[in-house]
């Protein structure tokens, strides 16, 4: 997919947002208008914050699991412990 491609693809989509009385797609229109430039970074470069954002997701719900740990230590240890590339299963235990 190329950017001539989607940018072409959401200009044919712009009258109908225009025109559009539903809230979702105005909604859309505006969501995807704000976020234009870091959409074409993403095609330009094909890089994402996705890992990042999948491990920020990780550390917050372990976080509220250990939440009532009576040692701020040991709630620290389980969130690191569920953010190890062997917890999440990408290297085999022997």
């Amino acid at each position: 997919m190329t950017t001539g491609f989607v940018l072409g693809a959401f200009h044919q989509l712009t009258p109908v947002f225009e025109t559009s009385t539903c809230r979702q797609l105005e909604r859309l229109a505006t969501t995807v208008e704000v976020w234009w430039p870091q959409i074409l970074a993403f095609l330009h470069a094909g890089i994402t914050n996705a890992g990042s954002e999948g491990t920020n997701r990780v550390i917050k719900t372990v976080a509220r699991d250990a939440y009532g740990f009576r040692n701020p230590n040991n709630q620290r240890l389980r969130t690191r412990c569920a953010t190890t590339r062997k917890a999440r299963g990408h290297l085999n235990a022997r």
